[in-house]
């Protein structure tokens, strides 16, 4: 593999502006909307550098004690408010079920005040048919066009179960408008990102391949519109954005750069370099990033500390190929490059100009730590080497008091604050969702007092005005309103 300073002229930043002046007005208008937003958290992140090293400074109220909720469903402090719009096992608009095993989740802007979500849902093979959005013994199944199944499975009636519903919100009745089925036949759709042209990059979370239940090999990223039309995407893989255990993306608006992160303990963090902005389907390069100084550093912080809280570190991109094989190596060959290694890489968030990840039992303690990845002026060109990227431990607090393995990840487009799902492993207590505010100081906003299911999903509608979030099992959406603070 070599280096990306080999990287060809069509990655420079002016090819990149040439292609958004070609993008259709909708696309335009939808990239300008994403960078606006993300304007908002710049000023509020400058403050959590400042807690990065100074370290967890301990938890406050926020915005009050989460209140014991009569329902039994969501605490959430006094002023705020629930609605459960989406529950698991009903019947939607195109008459399929919601399926089981809610997980990543996406928010766009739509028509008349509108928001709609793109959710994923992490069906595994070999599950009960009832958990699908075929209900019992896949009898709806019938109802689908087979062009828009991606892997109907080895055996006739048995496709896997995985793949996104849309809902539109009306935020005027608090009402699901229409619910639908928009990608289906694939796997473990654990989490994704919204994109700035308006899709839903959804990741499959495995890398079982073609034989015995499955048709088709898995592990790969698939595009949803995010559309109020009732329908389903005809499923394409991107196989340019690599084969292995996917988790999350995010995309940087200002280049169209996708970054990856890889749910493995051993795991990497991927860069993708599309040929053309927002056509990941015409191809690309694709990345792992590498710190300058070390080849093949360790920044999980498991045995000693090996990376202190705040520093920046520079990082390099080094070229993986192959990045569609049967064998799950790409890591492995990633590291022998000289990559870097993660702990479990999960959630990932653009805001105020970095990319922020979970990293879900990193640390000495193994309780998550959070990454901040400031791109370079000269991202993907040839002279980044020279203004390298750069990198630092944004949060590893160490403690479950404070958080208690984080996984998804979101930023308030209002106050730029981060909210964290937790999804921690212990059956004796239930999982949170933990703010940080701008100035580094942490506080419990949500509890689930519905069950020991982890929360996921997490993300704000595009005003800022309500956080969606859900209760993976045995699958909940929610809809959060309140005095959500401004910068």
């Amino acid at each position: 593999m070599n280096s990306c300073s080999s990287a060809p002229a069509f990655f420079l930043s002016r090819a990149v502006e040439s292609d958004i002046l070609s993008l259709p007005n909708s696309m335009k208008n939808t990239r300008r909307d994403f960078l606006k937003s993300a304007a908002y958290v710049t000023a509020g992140f400058a403050g959590l550098a400042i807690f990065a090293n100074q370290g967890w400074a301990g938890r406050i109220d926020g915005y009050g004690t989460p209140q014991k909720d009569p329902e039994g469903i969501l605490d959430l402090p006094r002023g705020f408010k629930y609605h459960v719009i989406s529950k698991s096992g009903r019947q939607m608009t195109d008459g399929f079920v919601v399926p089981r095993a809610t997980d990543g989740m996406g928010a766009f802007k739509g028509d008349k005040g509108r928001t709609i979500l793109v959710r994923n849902h992490e069906v595994k093979p070999d599950v009960s048919r009832q958990e699908g959005p075929f209900g019992d013994q896949n009898r709806l199944l019938g109802r689908l066009d087979p062009g828009y199944l991606y892997d109907a499975g080895s055996k006739p009636g048995r496709p896997t179960l995985g793949g996104c519903t849309t809902l539109i919100y009306d935020h005027g009745t608090g009402r699901v408008d229409r619910e639908y089925l928009s990608l289906a036949g694939t796997l473990r759709n654990c989490a994704g990102g919204p994109t700035p042209w308006g899709t839903w990059l959804s990741c499959e979370e495995t890398v079982d391949i073609a034989g015995k239940s499955l048709a088709r090999d898995h592990g790969y990223v698939f595009e949803v519109p995010a559309s109020e039309k009732v329908g389903l995407t005809r499923p394409q893989p991107l196989k340019a954005l690599g084969r292995f255990n996917h988790e999350a993306v995010a995309v940087d608006p200002k280049t169209g750069f996708v970054y990856l992160t890889e749910d493995r303990p051993d795991g990497l963090i991927y860069r993708f370099i599309p040929r053309r902005l927002g056509r990941l389907a015409e191809g690309g390069k694709l990345q792992a990033l590498a710190i300058a100084a070390r080849a093949k550093f360790d920044t999980r912080n498991w045995e000693t500390r090996m990376v202190p809280a705040g520093v920046p570190i520079g990082v390099k991109w080094i070229d993986v190929d192959p990045v569609d094989t049967k064998k799950d190596d790409l890591r492995k060959r990633g590291t022998d490059d000289g990559a870097a290694i993660f702990a479990r890489g999960e959630g990932i968030w653009y805001g105020g100009g970095s990319i922020y990840w979970a990293c879900t039992n990193g640390g000495k303690a193994q309780k998550g730590q959070i990454w901040k990845y400031t791109p370079s002026p000269d991202e993907g060109r040839t002279s980044e080497i020279r203004k390298q990227g750069q990198l630092e431990l944004f949060i590893e607090p160490n403690d479950a008091t404070l958080v208690d393995n984080c996984d998804n990840v979101t930023i308030s487009p209002r106050s730029g604050d981060l909210f964290v799902c937790e999804d921690n492993d212990d059956r004796r207590d239930t999982n949170n969702i933990v703010g940080v505010t701008p100035d580094g100081e942490a506080f419990v906003f949500a509890h689930n007092a519905f069950n020991n299911s982890e929360f996921a999903g997490a993300c704000f509608s595009p005003d800022g005005s309500t956080l969606f979030v859900n209760i993976y099992d045995p699958g909940l959406t929610l809809a959060i309103t309140g005095g959500f603070r401004s910068a």
